[in-house]
């Protein structure tokens, strides 16, 4: 199994280990987001830039190839690893990601420092597993994956490193040779993309002053004010951060607001806005002129909204903390001019940023979450002028959440057409196009999986 090499040794790699298996701990059993933990504790903990570096890529990396690092650990341990308790698992994940991934310190020192770590939370008989468990491992580390000749599905799983429900669901969407390289696709670390700004500047501009920054940007190939940054850095570090001259915001995410095609002056409902980087697109592309209505039941994800608007001196947006799917009520339901449902998903499309997200759903989410953006679709339509546009949107990758949804709006409202995204979409990503509707693909595409429908009310 290749391993991961670094440049350089980090300077604490046994501190950065304790933290990491604290977030992995947190991770599974609170279902947190690996994101905001490792932000808030960057935040708070004074690391070295080499020792945060280390720190983020074993909290990812044990995240993106669990599947396959519990497969190991499965066949060495007495009993199973779900019975095993989970600051333990989630140790032994770790240790195992580093001996069978990385080559930052040797094995002899990470074996050593897992077993310190086991004894610390549970004593000697937890350094003992941990010890016996490593070693059987190094033993046959080159032994891949399992031995599943004519079990696609199973192999898949261990060998991609995703459950075996996803895989099935994926080869009945997109076919064997599709999904396989969509799970390769899902392993890979993702870019940290930007949006410039464009009421604060060209992307051009931001560019020069990210690179004379000593940053390794480059344009994004299908989104005209996107950039890609191709090493991990703090957002809020970068250059222009604080002046409001760029959004993160990935790029596919970003080609959502030009099938929407606001117009300055219009009355828009962004009806699941928060972060806020869908709705401050809408306003700049209308040139802040107008008024871009932005609802979400989250008050944490509304707040961040707010921070994000006044950062980048955007005017025309005005946040509300409403349910959708109770409805609007006074003069937030008067008739919109375009409306944009970017829905609550299972977020498959977005796992190379959010690896934790394929160990946390369940395919009865599926379902729950297909009835959930039926019955705000059908909220939200109610409230869009005759012509219309409404956009549906999501960032996952399972036909239940995107064309099933679609379908049975249209086949309920017969006063609605689907409108091809074509005509919509940049030049340059006229190609993410499946039947009429847009549909981004990590594996073909390079960016998160997204997808979209355009439809306009006819009467």
């Amino acid at each position: 199994m290749k391993k991961v090499s670094a440049s350089a040794p980090a300077n604490n790699p046994g501190g950065c280990r304790e933290l990491a298996v604290e977030i992995l701990f947190k991770v599974e059993t609170r279902k947190a987001y690996a994101d905001i933990l490792l932000d808030h504790l960057l935040k708070r903990t004074a690391l070295q830039a080499r020792d945060r570096a280390l720190l983020t890529q074993l909290v990812y990396g044990t995240l993106r190839w669990r599947g396959r690092l519990d497969w190991h650990l499965n066949r060495f341990l007495s009993r199973s690893l779900a019975a095993t308790k989970p600051y333990l698992r989630n140790l032994l994940r770790l240790t195992l990601y580093q001996l069978l991934f990385l080559d930052r310190v040797p094995d002899y020192a990470a074996v050593n420092e897992a077993v310190e770590l086991a004894k610390k939370r549970g004593g000697e008989k937890a350094g003992g597993l941990v010890n016996a468990v490593a070693r059987a491992v190094l033993r046959e580390r080159e032994r891949q994956g399992p031995d599943l000749e004519g079990d696609s599905v199973a192999r898949l799983a261990v060998s991609c490193s995703h459950p075996e429900w996803l895989v099935k669901k994926w080869l009945d969407y997109i076919g064997a040779d599709e999904t396989e390289a969509l799970l390769k696709a899902n392993n890979q670390e993702p870019f940290l993309t930007l949006r410039a700004n464009r009421l604060r500047g060209e992307r051009a501009a931001l560019l020069e002053l990210l690179r004379a920054q000593g940053f390794n940007a480059e344009p994004a190939p299908c989104a005209p004010q996107g950039i890609r940054l191709k090493q991990g850095a703090a957002p809020d570090r970068l250059p222009g951060f604080e002046q409001g001259l760029f959004q993160v915001q990935g790029e596919a995410s970003q080609l959502i607001a030009y099938i929407l095609d606001p117009r300055p002056g219009e009355r828009i409902l962004d009806g699941c806005a928060a972060p806020g980087g869908k709705t401050t697109h809408i306003a700049e592309l209308m040139e802040d002129r107008g008024e871009v209505i932005a609802t979400d039941l989250s008050a944490r994800g509304l707040e961040k909204l707010k921070q994000n608007v006044r950062r980048l001196n955007v005017t025309s947006v005005k946040p509300f903390l409403v349910d959708l799917q109770r409805g609007l009520t006074r003069a937030l339901a008067a008739p919109y001019d375009r409306i944009l449902i970017d829905a609550p998903c299972s977020a498959l499309g977005t796992l190379r940023a959010h690896p934790e997200a394929k160990w946390h759903r369940e395919e009865r989410d599926i379902q729950r979450l297909s009835r959930l953006q039926k019955k705000i679709l059908r909220r939200a339509a109610g409230y869009l002028k005759p012509g219309g546009v409404l956009v549906y949107s999501t960032c996952t990758l399972t036909r239940e959440e995107n064309e099933v949804v679609v379908e049975d709006f249209l086949d309920r409202e017969k006063n609605w057409a689907l409108e091809s995204v074509e005509g919509y979409l940049p030049r340059e990503a006229r190609h993410l196009i499946r039947g009429k509707y847009f549909l981004a693909l990590p594996h073909k595409h390079d960016t998160d999986g997204f997808f979209a429908a355009r439809m306009r009310k006819t009467r």
